[in-house]
């Protein structure tokens, strides 16, 4: 899984830019390609976790010029390995921890 952190400002082009770029979330979720996108209870930025690798989540975002619209700004791109949920990380001889040390 990769997560993507944005960071927003009240940037007008944003704002109109909105809807379009919620639908195509919405697009991709029902694709299997989103897990789940929301923005922080501030707006001031949102998170988006991908299902697909790092190429692909490269592509995803390089296809929606939302994420180069002014107003809005990509804070991080990481990969994740969840423990719990969904989308928990099941390979390995770990434990399904992928390592992580808690």
């Amino acid at each position: 899984m990769i997560c993507v952190e944005l960071s927003f400002t009240d940037e007008p082009a944003r704002l109109a830019a909105r809807p379009a770029h919620r639908d195509r979330l919405r697009a991709l979720h029902e694709q299997g390609a989103l897990l789940l996108a929301g923005p922080w209870d501030d707006d001031s930025g949102a998170l988006l976790v991908f299902t697909g690798d790092r190429a692909e989540v490269d592509r995803l975002l390089a296809e929606d010029p939302y994420f180069t619209t002014a107003g809005v700004r990509v804070v991080a791109v990481r990969g994740w390995r969840p423990v719990v949920g969904p989308g928990r990380f099941a390979g390995g001889s770990d434990g399904g921890t992928g390592g992580a040390s808690y």
